[in-house]
């Protein structure tokens, strides 16, 4: 089965002409023609082209180190909708660690590899408990502010 095609190509149409559209042959030559190579004129004429295709461009700084691996977070409002019998398993869903935002209003037994030290407190509130490693800072900001005073 053969294919219409509607339009041929550039490169076809310009089959036997000498400088294939560019006028002088030095017109083509060297990166000028492109606006500048790389990410040359992303803050002035190339700007719209980076707005559209990679906005994200911008803002980056540095570089991530390759090995390191973000945990898995799960935060303590979710807890709920997640446990059936009163218990959770969390390494066993693909969560590492419990992270504090949210509220938990009934007592739940929650197995994960780590905790920070505010989520174990409102687990613990609603009258559940944890297994698992409490990581972060021992003393919260407001205790950290009435030091300095």
């Amino acid at each position: 089965m053969v294919m219409v095609v509607r339009f041929r190509k550039k490169v076809r149409r310009q089959r036997g002409t000498r400088w294939h559209g560019y006028g002088s042959k030095k017109k083509k030559r060297g990166g000028g023609s492109r606006g500048g190579r790389g990410f040359s004129g992303f803050h002035k004429h190339k700007y719209s082209y980076v707005v559209a295709k990679d906005p994200e461009h911008y803002g980056e700084k540095g570089f991530v180190v390759p090995h390191k691996k973000k945990a898995n977070v799960i935060n303590v409002g979710d807890l709920e909708k997640l446990a059936a019998a009163g218990e959770i398993d969390l390494g066993g869903l693909g969560y590492q660690k419990l992270l504090s935002k949210g509220s938990v209003s009934k007592p739940l037994k929650v197995v994960v590899e780590e905790y920070t030290k505010k989520a174990g407190d409102k687990v613990r509130a609603a009258g559940g408990s944890l297994e698992g490693e409490e990581t972060g800072k021992a003393e919260s900001k407001a205790e950290g502010k009435e030091k300095g005073k």
